[in-house]
């Protein structure tokens, strides 16, 4: 009957094709697919995986992980679903002040692929000034789409009279980009 964006692997017929989207599903969700029997095709961006298996080895070694990113992001809600023990998550630097780990000096954090550097590194700053001891991939692990994308707003923003960012209403990156041009003073519109 034609493909179709679902919510639930309850919402997909057995025995049907489920494709995983790049930014990544919790291992609940590939356990139900495995359980209702169905084809999978796993899309999960390898950056994304990246993360995923960071997490992991940092949980399997003990260590709590701090995740930045945005909450409700299918990215984030991915992450925090394969990584197994205790998760904090961090959105903005004033949450920092609430994480609370079983360890300080077993502490580690990863990073939600589509943030960019720029939304990541003051985050990461507080981490450090608040847990020396803390651990974490390298800052090549973000997006450069992402950072790309940012730069050339800043730049485009710079030199025009108006900005349309064309994107979704509830994708993370695109409301980002309006943000950045929003912050130059340019009228600027998000269009679907």
């Amino acid at each position: 009957k034609g493909a179709r964006f679902v919510e639930e692997v309850s919402e997909i017929p057995p025995g049907a094709v489920a494709i995983f989207s790049a930014h990544g599903v919790a291992e609940k969700v590939e356990r139900d697919a495995q359980g209702r029997q169905l084809q999978v095709i796993d899309a999960t961006c390898p950056l994304v995986s990246k993360v995923h298996n960071q997490g992991k080895r940092y949980a399997a070694k003990g260590y709590d992980v701090v995740l930045i990113g945005h909450a409700g992001h299918p990215e984030v809600e991915g992450t925090m679903g394969q990584i197994p023990g205790r998760v904090h998550l961090v959105t903005c630097i004033e949450d920092v002040a609430s994480v609370v780990p079983a360890d300080p000096e077993h502490l580690s954090y990863v990073t939600q692929t589509t943030l960019s550097v720029d939304d990541t590194r003051d985050i990461i700053a507080a981490l450090v000034a608040r847990f020396p001891a803390i651990v974490g991939p390298d800052l090549r692990d973000i997006c450069y789409a992402t950072q790309n994308r940012q730069t050339a707003v800043r730049q485009l923003a710079a030199a025009v009279d108006v900005v349309l960012v064309v994107g979704a209403c509830n994708s993370s990156n695109s409301n980002r980009l309006r943000e950045i041009a929003a912050a130059t003073d340019v009228p600027v519109y998000l269009l679907e």
